[in-house]
C-alpha cells in the first residue's frame, strides 16, 4: 500500500475544488412535504455528515443561500441547522464572511488526540468484552479491504467503518454521546493523515494488533493497542502541520 503524491497536494486538491462543487456530494434524507423541525434536522444531518466525511474542510464558507438552493428547502431550516453547527462550534463567524469551518489551532488538536487516546483506548476495552461474533467478522472484512485499498480516501472510509464497528461493540449508553461529540471536532482536522506517505501500512499493522485483541477477548491489549494507534496517528497529524507552515 502506497500513498501517490505529497502531503501538499492532498490539501490542494482539498481546497481546488469548489464549495459548491463538493455541495453536490451531498443528499437530504427528507420526505416530500416536511417542514418544520424535521426538515432542520435533515439539513443539520447533511451537513454534519459534509463535515464528519471531509466534504468541507476547515476554512471553507458555507453559504445559507448556496445550501437552501441545493437541497431546494427553504432558508430557514438552513439557518436554523447552521446555527446548532455554529453552537457545537464546528463553526464559527468570520468578519464579514458569514458562517465557515473551524480551524482547531494546536492546541486544541493536541488535546483533541489526548482524548481520542482515551476514548477509542476505552471503545476497544469494552469491544474485546462485549463484541459479537458478527462484529468480530465484520472487522476482519474491513481489514482485509484496508489491506488492499490503494487511496487515502478508500483508507479514510474505511478507517473509520472500522472504529465505528468497534465503537458499536461498546454496549454501554453513556458512551455515545460524549463519542459522537468527539468525532464531530475530529471533522475538523482537515486532510487524512493516511495523506501522509507511508501511512498507510504501519496503520494496517495497527489496526491487525487491535483486531486480533478484541478477536482473544484481551481487553488490556486491545486498549493498549489502540492508544498506540492513536498516538502514531497524532504523529502523522503533526507531520501534516508541519508541511502546511
Amino acid at each position: 500500500m502506497q500513498v501517490s503524491g505529497a502531503i501538499g497536494d492532498c490539501v490542494m486538491n482539498a481546497q481546488s475544488e469548489s464549495v459548491t462543487s463538493r455541495l453536490a456530494r451531498l443528499s437530504l434524507d427528507a420526505t416530500p412535504g416536511m417542514r418544520g423541525a424535521g426538515l432542520s434536522d435533515a439539513v443539520f444531518a447533511a451537513l454534519r455528515h459534509g463535515l464528519r466525511s471531509g466534504i468541507f474542510q476547515p476554512g471553507d464558507r458555507l453559504r445559507e443561500e448556496e445550501i437552501a438552493e441545493h437541497f431546494h428547502v427553504s432558508r430557514t431550516p438552513v439557518r436554523d441547522a447552521l446555527r446548532r453547527l455554529l453552537e457545537r462550534r464546528l463553526l464559527e463567524v468570520s468578519g464579514g464572511r458569514g458562517l465557515m469551518v473551524r480551524r482547531l489551532d494546536q492546541s486544541e488538536i493536541f488535546e483533541l488526540y489526548q482524548m481520542r487516546e482515551i476514548m477509542e483506548g476505552t471503545a476497544s476495552r469494552f469491544a474485546a468484552q462485549n463484541a459479537t461474533p458478527a462484529e468480530i467478522a465484520h472487522l476482519r472484512d474491513l481489514q482485509a479491504a484496508f489491506e488492499t485499498a490503494q487511496t487515502a480516501a478508500e483508507w479514510r472510509s474505511l478507517n473509520k467503518q472500522f472504529h465505528d464497528t468497534i465503537a458499536a461493540a461498546v454496549r454501554n449508553r453513556y458512551f455515545h454521546a460524549p463519542l459522537e461529540e468527539l468525532q464531530d471536532f475530529l471533522a475538523l482536522l482537515g486532510p487524512t493523515t493516511f495523506s501522509v506517505p507511508g501511512r498507510a501500512n504501519p496503520a494496517a499493522a495497527e489496526h491487525r494488533r487491535i483486531l486480533e485483541a478484541i478477536a482473544a477477548r484481551d481487553a488490556d491489549a486491545a486498549e493498549a493497542a489502540t492508544r498506540d494507534h492513536i498516538r502514531s496517528a497524532f504523529a502523522a497529524r503533526l507531520k501534516i502541520l508541519q508541511a502546511g507552515n
